[in-house]
């Protein structure tokens, strides 16, 4: 345990460090950085870049040698994607119907890029998780032993990487006001069930690259963009994916297919701030921008 708590004390240092070296380099006031937010203000994406390398620098500190090449997986890729879109972006297809739509037409755009490789990294994580291990109770007992375990072990790594994945999404929806993300990603680290091993050191380099982002974004001087927000999302996605049982996982994973559908026909900034509770949570520290 006493293990457990230095390599999550590292990670939250590494994460914290690693991200405010970023976010106060030159790479802020580049011009290939600066974007206008939702209320016409120059903003940087410098956020994106920073708490992904944060990330990274973190989960080096992971002890779960499965967990811990599943996060880097994943936050790489996720990040990198991300930034392909973010500084490359090809095409002007909006949202998961509309990347798809553009696919389905032989139209390769950044997004689209972005929304098959994600998945895939997330499946390749979720294999590195889940390899070797049986999930029971989900097939008729007419099969044999092996064919269940293979059958059970299939479906729980393609549920696996759908929360991963999904999760990643889901981020990249909420970064839409300053803080938000940060503050979701904060709040799901907080209500998720804890075991030392599972969650302290990934979720401690989360903690720390976010608390060294949190003054700017707060203050809508920079965004996470897809870098980030990508990034963000799948770490989180795999602690959550990590701990939990297979049914938690799929309840998560109907959880998160469901807003994204609803993404595409409502507005989450409208629903939160016509809802009390929601509403005074995502405005809590943010400057009138």
């Amino acid at each position: 345990m006493i293990r457990s708590l230095i390599s999550a004390a590292v990670a939250g240092l590494v994460g914290y460090t690693t991200t405010k070296i970023v976010m106060t380099s030159k790479l802020r006031s580049h011009e290939k950085v600066v974007r206008t937010n939702h209320a016409g203000r120059d903003v940087s994406l410098v956020e994106g870049p920073a708490v992904t390398a944060g990330l990274v620098a973190g989960g080096l500190l992971i002890e779960a040698p499965r967990q811990r090449a599943a996060t880097l997986l994943v936050t790489t890729v996720a990040g990198g994607l991300g930034a392909v879109d973010d500084f490359l972006e090809s095409g002007d297809s909006k949202g998961l119907r509309g990347h798809l739509s553009a696919l389905a037409q032989g139209q390769i755009t950044t997004g689209g890029i972005k929304v098959v490789g994600i998945p895939l990294a997330s499946i390749a994580a979720a294999t590195i998780l889940r390899t070797g291990r049986s999930s029971q109770g989900l097939f008729p007992s007419n099969r044999t032993a092996a064919e269940k375990t293979w059958c059970a072990s299939t479906v729980d790594v393609v549920v696996t990487g759908g929360v991963i994945a999904g999760t990643a999404n889901l981020f990249n929806l909420l970064d839409l006001r300053p803080g938000r993300a940060l503050k979701a990603g904060l709040l799901t680290l907080a209500f998720m069930p804890h075991e030392h091993g599972l969650t302290w050191a990934p979720g401690a380099a989360i903690a720390g690259s976010s608390a060294a982002a949190w003054p700017d974004d707060l203050g809508g001087e920079v965004m996470l963009g897809d870098t980030g927000a990508n990034a963000l999302g799948a770490g989180l996605g795999t602690i959550l994916a990590e701990n939990s049982t297979a049914t938690q996982r799929a309840l998560v994973l109907s959880g998160l297919v469901g807003l994204t559908l609803l993404s595409e026909k409502v507005s989450f900034t409208s629903v939160i701030e016509s809802t009390p509770g929601l509403r005074e949570i995502d405005a809590f520290g943010r400057e009138a921008v």
